[in-house]
């Protein structure tokens, strides 16, 4: 069995205050429909469970079923870190599965066709991240505000990370069992600290993550 977690229950910050921007609309859609629908629509999933900010449990309930979500097994509220609702995301994954799959909810542009060829990968390894590789010049500066350069990065071995991230279930759940304090910026990252190896499946799809209103206006072009 195959269950996406779908995370939509940070704080917005970059959004302005009291905005939720899983629920701002995109085009016809609010942001997190068009992930629901994806994951939906995606005959390699089997299960959805929603991860939500406490106070948008009712309105999510709302969006999945206007939009006619049946996959859905679960609408769960989020932790204060992103870590703790996929903790929270992975308590209400049924015993019986096997792959697992975490999403941002505030990446509308996911495809099911891409989500369908990270299960089929994941099935092969024990986990997996959409990616892309870095294609701009990359420079280091020096922690904090300063802008000033210190060096120039060899681009060749670095990609920018997206989801949905897959794992087998187990090489998931331990390593978030093993975190407690420690923070992690992503899925991978949890799993690598136990020194299991992330396989990248390369996408040159549109698949960038909403945190501005600019972004709103561009995922709504590509969209239409």
């Amino acid at each position: 069995m195959t269950t996406a977690i779908i995370v939509a229950a940070g704080k917005s910050t970059r959004m302005g205050a009291g905005t939720d921007k899983a629920f701002l609309s995109l085009g016809s859609k609010p942001v997190l429909a068009w992930s629901l629908i994806a994951f939906e629509r995606c005959p390699e999933v089997d299960r959805i469970v929603l991860v939500v900010r406490k106070d948008q449990q009712v309105a999510a309930k709302a969006v999945t079923h206007m939009f006619g979500i049946s996959k859905l097994q679960a609408i769960v509220p989020g932790g204060n870190r992103r870590q703790d609702s996929v903790q929270a995301g992975l308590d209400a994954c049924d015993l019986d599965t096997r792959y697992v799959l975490v999403h941002d909810g505030a990446r509308p542009c996911i495809s099911p066709s891409t989500i369908s060829e990270v299960v089929k990968l994941v099935k092969r390894v024990p986990a997996v991240a959409v990616g892309r590789r870095m294609t701009d010049t990359v420079k280091r500066v020096e922690k904090g505000k300063s802008t000033a350069i210190i060096e120039t990065v060899d681009r060749d071995t670095l990609w920018t990370v997206q989801t949905p991230q897959a794992f087998q279930v187990k090489v998931l759940r331990d390593p978030y069992k093993a975190l407690g304090k420690q923070e992690v910026t992503d899925d991978c990252q949890a799993v690598e600290l136990t020194g299991v190896q992330t396989r990248i499946y390369e996408t040159n799809q549109p698949n960038f993550k909403i945190t501005t209103v600019e972004d709103l206006q561009i995922a709504a072009a590509l969209l239409k």
